[in-house]
């Protein structure tokens, strides 16, 4: 399947080079002990942007929910359907969500509720992207 290849900009820099080192880092707030994904310039549950700093994660989650994309309209993924859209929810902290298309797992058998973990995919020469495979 075709991917995105990211352009990290001074907010997603640290998040960006954490993936090409195969880690997953997040940002986190001080002030409220929250995870938070995508980067932004302040805490999305108390606006607190003194407090921010970049965790690494386990990388570990859970198939909240799925569908299949049978007739999207992007023309790039056009070729690759029927595929997987699954939102992943992390289990550090359950108010932090990942979309993926689950690579390994064939259409109309995502199991939900299925143990994910991060896994990362070279798409162009030194810049990888995070995406989540079920785990046994």
């Amino acid at each position: 399947m075709p991917k995105l290849i990211p352009v990290p900009d001074e907010l997603s820099k640290p998040f960006w080079e954490a993936v090409n080192q195969k880690r997953l880092v997040l940002q986190h707030c001080g002030a409220c002990n929250k995870l938070q994904y995508p980067p932004q310039a302040a805490c999305q549950v108390c606006n607190s942007a003194a407090q921010l700093t970049w965790k690494e994660t386990q990388g570990r989650g859970h198939i909240a929910t799925s569908i299949v994309i049978e007739d999207g309209r992007l023309n790039r993924r056009m070729p690759d359907q029927p595929y997987n859209l699954a939102m992943i929810t992390l289990d550090e902290d359950p108010r932090v969500n990942f979309y993926s298309n689950l690579p390994g797992t064939p259409p109309y058998k995502v199991p939900v509720g299925a143990a994910v973990a991060v896994t990362f995919e070279e798409v162009a020469p030194g810049q990888l992207i995070h995406e989540w495979q079920v785990v046994a």
